[in-house]
């Protein structure tokens, strides 16, 4: 998780910052806030936020989501000896999981029958990749870039959208068992957690496999496929359709690209076919998979690093 606020742009601080180191008496004047109407300023992604790739796990994007997290009016102990209010202004990611913390709460108290893993996916899958005011989001850095889904993975949290969001990637005790193997667990490890005797299959799993909300991988040299499984928890009868934004450097192709959900067909299986085309450099791109119904969008996130190698040809 992520933090996101309202900032100045790197033009107008760059100029604040030249006055200051100029001037010989600088001088700040501080008035009452006011709301401007019709200037819309871009949000950021604060600089103290954590970033990925995800160093334990490369193939498991993190951040999942991003969530208000600067100078947030938060209430205090009366009895906390370091502040004088009820209430501070308070930065980082420990005001951005309160956000979502209740906004769980809220889709928990909607749909009591939905995992933690459902709640997850209707997060990262309905999240907005622009701001408030409808500009794209920002990573403050040197430079400063657009963000990406290493800044906030599914987006800027939206409560609204994820009590709906049409389809989900759940996950089970036994997704979750397939992770631990992948991970290379073993198997006394795994049955301490589980509480009953656990083994893994012999051929290692994938953890491209494991159901989340997203796709990463780290090194792609030629093609990989992988399998998602997503669940309809909208109108029964309804009919999804793929739409792929590709990462730069890669083809992606989607099977089925059509997925029809009915009162049996509740649960669908793909598979997700991603190749290299050229060698972009050596850091990761980014894209996206969407599953449409002409109401709802569930997109995940695609990040892709390819890795070409050079064949060397002996002519002697």
């Amino acid at each position: 998780m992520t933090s996101h606020a309202l900032k100045l742009t790197m033009r107008l601080g760059t100029r604040i910052l030249y006055y200051m180191r100029s001037a010989r008496a600088p001088v700040v004047k501080l008035g009452p806030s006011k709301t401007l109407v019709g200037k819309p300023v871009s949000a950021m992604v604060a600089y103290f936020s954590s970033r990925g790739p995800n160093s334990m796990a490369p193939a498991i994007l993190k951040p999942d989501i991003t969530a208000p997290g600067v100078n947030i009016l938060a209430a205090y102990s009366p009895r906390d000896p370091s502040v004088r209010d009820a209430y501070v202004l308070s930065s980082g990611t420990s005001m951005a999981t309160p956000h979502v913390s209740g906004i769980v709460a809220l889709l928990k108290a909607l749909h009591p029958d939905w995992s933690p893993a459902a709640i997850k996916s209707a997060l990262v899958t309905t999240g907005s990749r622009n701001g408030p005011s409808g500009y794209p989001i920002y990573a403050e850095g040197s430079p400063q870039k657009l963000a990406d889904p290493f800044d906030i993975g599914g987006g800027i949290v939206n409560p609204n959208g994820a009590a709906d969001p049409g389809l989900v990637y759940d996950m089970g005790t036994a997704d979750y068992i397939h992770y631990l193997c992948a991970m290379d667990y073993n198997n006394t490890a795994i049955s301490q957690l589980t509480g009953e005797p656990t083994v893994c299959p012999t051929k290692k799993p994938s953890i491209l496999d494991v159901n989340v909300p997203s796709i990463t991988i780290p090194s792609l040299r030629n093609s990989t496929t992988l399998t998602r499984v997503v669940t309809n928890v909208g109108i029964s009868n309804s009919t999804y359709r793929a739409v792929i934004e590709p990462p730069a450097g890669t083809n992606v192709s989607v099977r089925p690209d059509v997925l029809v959900f009915n009162s049996t067909a509740k649960k669908i299986s793909f598979t997700v076919t991603l190749s290299t085309t050229y060698q972009v450099n050596t850091g990761y791109c980014f894209g996206s998979l969407i599953w449409t119904d002409g109401v709802h969008n569930v997109r995940i996130p695609l990040s892709v690093r390819t890795e070409v190698i050079q064949s060397y040809v002996d002519d002697n």
